[in-house]
């Protein structure tokens, strides 16, 4: 069988979390909860903002974005994985295994170059009030909006193709629990050094330089807080990034740890848990993160969740 039809026709099957029954079915119920909060809390914080006039600044367009992004992270990878911890089949066809791959890299890439317009908007906010609105006007924002998700999903279009013309004739078995590319480079029986070169340049430059600026974006955010002569006026500043640089630590962190090494160092169970932090873990998290230190936020949601409820009562 030629290269063409084995690639196109073969299943692959992933890797379980734990093959005890009732570890299967302990992990089922913790996923499942993690993926209901994640959609609850995403889809409430998107809808209140989309809602709430009071909202409709750049900070919160933004975090509308990164709300329904994440809705999109985690439906790529959990359904599957639930699946196949209730005892559904962990076989996934070849063009599957690419979608979901495609997806994938898309919302991770995407994630990255959002996260960083997020740290500038926090730069322009506090180091440059007076001109925020001038600089963060609502068209600056949608055309941003727009190039972030559209250089993701072409960046990932690169991935997918690099990854879909390597022969995978070694095993099957796909040593995680969703379709990533480190795992199928070490299923690949061909050259491998343009895929690696590939994805430590393109997917490192995008990653590195979205952390930079982020990054600097804080040096400066931090310098300039410090300045502030009142206690209120520092911890106001800084309540205003706090949460977004939570989310940025731990991204970029997992990030950072997947993807910048040599594909002979991918070990199963460290990604496995790596991985599960930044795509099952964080999305749930993120809007506990970004509510609970943010009053305006949390005020809004209380009212949207009474609107909603009290239009279903009468």
């Amino acid at each position: 069988m030629n290269r063409l039809n084995w690639t196109s026709t073969a299943d692959f099957t992933l890797a379980g979390l734990s093959s005890d029954e009732r570890g299967r079915f302990f992990l089922f119920v913790i996923f499942l909860l993690l993926y209901l909060m994640s959609l609850y809390g995403n889809l409430t914080i998107a809808t209140t903002i989309w809602v709430e006039r009071k909202l409709h600044t750049p900070m919160y367009f933004f975090l509308g974005n990164l709300s329904f992004l994440d809705i999109c992270y985690s439906s790529v990878t959990v359904p599957k994985l639930l699946m196949s911890l209730i005892g559904g089949s962990s076989e996934i066809s070849y063009r599957g295994c690419m979608t979901q791959l495609y997806f994938y890299v898309s919302c991770c890439s995407t994630e990255c170059l959002l996260l960083s317009v997020m740290g500038f908007d926090r730069y322009v906010a506090i180091c440059n009030p007076l001109h925020y609105m001038t600089i963060m006007n609502k068209q600056k924002c949608v055309q941003l909006a727009t190039s972030l998700w559209l250089v993701g999903f072409l960046t990932s279009i690169i991935h997918t193709v690099f990854t879909a013309r390597l022969p995978y004739c070694k095993s099957h078995h796909i040593s995680h629990f969703f379709c990533d590319i480190p795992p199928m480079l070490k299923l690949a029986c061909s050259d491998i050094f343009l895929n690696q070169l590939l994805v430590l340049t393109a997917g490192g430059f995008l990653g590195l330089s979205s952390f930079f600026l982020t990054l600097a974006s804080y040096v400066k955010i931090i310098s300039t807080i410090l300045k502030i002569h009142t206690k209120v006026g520092r911890s106001r500043a800084f309540s205003t990034c706090a949460s977004h640089l939570i989310v940025v630590l731990i991204f970029f962190g997992s990030i950072s740890f997947m993807y910048m090494r040599p594909t002979s160092k991918y070990s199963l169970e460290q990604d496995q848990l790596v991985s599960l932090l930044y795509a099952v873990v964080t999305p749930a998290l993120n809007p506990v993160i970004y509510s609970l230190r943010n009053n305006e936020v949390k005020s809004a949601m209380k009212r949207t969740i009474n609107k909603i409820f009290y239009k279903k009562m009468y």
